[in-house]
């Protein structure tokens, strides 16, 4: 009876993985594949690859738009490097345009979602593939998924240009300002863009923090210094601070004679 129990249990617990797992990497919904989006702006470009970043807050996260002329591509694998591995990257709002204009929506392609990759089959490799996606509020990294020519476009009011606060990966590139928006264009990518930016109205706003720290921790110091001296005249007043000197006589100390 235990033993037949035992089993019941250990099918129980397999059956519960399995709808776990399945929940896990059961793939994107049609209704994120097809949630509406609008990327004709991005599509109007001469870059292979163009991405348009959105902030976030710093409670909430950023999101980004991208739109790939695929080039004899016909499958993409999408995904992101985490500190231990690839993990398959959340998409939604996917679209898919034939070399003749015709679109087609997420849901009408073949997308399956795994534990490390997001495998998204086009029918034609020279059409053009578009897909949004999440990102952080200040960062934004993505592996070059097809090589090309690339052009990443910032939120309004954003910059990668201050050392302590912004940051491009990888090199080469070009940098020009288009309606407040900063413009990154690279001719060829094979590696992970990676950036890291912040508001222009970051870094006054730093300096004057930095400003008031250093006032207060100085006029701290003044403080606590002249205490420390006040405390050292009122002890050579009292007589508590008289030095020992080493005569030669065994006489009573200073003060005392």
């Amino acid at each position: 009876m235990n033993r037949r129990l035992a089993l019941a249990a250990i099918a129980v617990a397999l059956l519960a993985m399995t709808a776990g797992c399945s929940a896990i990497f059961g793939g994107i919904s049609d209704e994120e594949l097809d949630r509406d989006q609008e990327y004709d702006d991005l599509r109007d470009g001469d870059a292979d690859v163009a991405v348009d970043v959105e902030s976030g807050s710093f409670l909430t996260s950023g999101e980004f738009r991208a739109v790939y002329d695929l080039n004899e591509t016909e499958e993409l694998s999408l995904y992101r490097s985490s500190l231990y591995r690839e993990e398959a990257l959340d998409v939604h709002s996917v679209r898919y345009w034939y070399p003749n204009g015709t679109e087609v929506t997420g849901s009408e392609l073949e997308i399956e979602q795994g534990r490390s990759s997001t495998d998204v089959a086009v029918p034609d490799g020279n059409g053009t593939l578009a897909f949004s996606g999440d990102t952080g509020s200040r960062t934004f990294q993505l592996p070059a998924y097809v090589s090309g020519s690339y052009e990443v476009t910032l939120p309004a009011g954003y910059r990668t240009t201050n050392f302590l606060f912004g940051d491009v990966s990888p090199g080469g590139y070009e940098r020009e300002i288009v309606d407040d928006r900063e413009r990154l264009v690279w001719d060829e990518v094979d590696s992970t863009i990676s950036l890291r930016y912040y508001q222009t109205r970051d870094v006054p706003l730093f300096a004057g923090l930095v400003g008031a720290v250093v006032l207060l921790g100085g006029a701290g110091m003044l403080y606590y210094y002249r205490k420390v001296q006040r405390l050292q005249q009122q002890r050579e007043e009292m007589g508590l601070d008289v030095e020992l000197e080493d005569d030669s006589d065994d006489g009573p100390p200073p003060g005392l004679k």
